[in-house]
């Protein structure tokens, strides 16, 4: 992790802001608890996280027409723009990481980790 921490601070971008704009660059309009389940983290998190990436010019919230409830968080282009910047860094620091693996075992643990990670999600939903 400190490895992609330091290539997206040089680019003014912490490693929490990191997990929100790869969500948005997929799903951008998303309200402001959508965004939290999907990132793993609690709703004051994500709104700490947001009301920073806002005054940083990353984020717009807004609420749409006919919803006066939900808050819906919008990538501006300044944030649309990190994406081609950003990608590129995190897949550098994967290449560095499977560095001397052969590609089978690759393919297992990522497999083994996404059914950890199924596993866990079940439990918690079953709880």
């Amino acid at each position: 992790m400190k490895a992609l921490q330091q290539r997206l601070i040089a680019h003014g971008v912490s490693f929490g802001h990191w997990t929100f704009l790869r969500i948005l660059w997929i799903h951008d309009g998303l309200t402001q608890k959508e965004l939290s389940d999907l990132a793993g983290v609690m709703e004051p998190t994500t709104f700490t996280a947001v009301k920073a990436m806002e005054s940083m010019g990353l984020i717009k919230r807004r609420q749409l027409p006919g919803n006066r409830k939900n808050i819906h968080v919008f990538l501006t282009p300044a944030g649309r723009k990190l994406e081609k910047k950003l990608v590129p860094l995190a897949e550098e620091v994967n290449t560095i990481s499977i560095k001397g693996i052969a590609a089978v075992d690759v393919t297992t643990m990522r497999q083994s980790l996404l059914r950890i990670i199924e596993n866990l999600a079940e439990a918690e939903a079953s709880a």
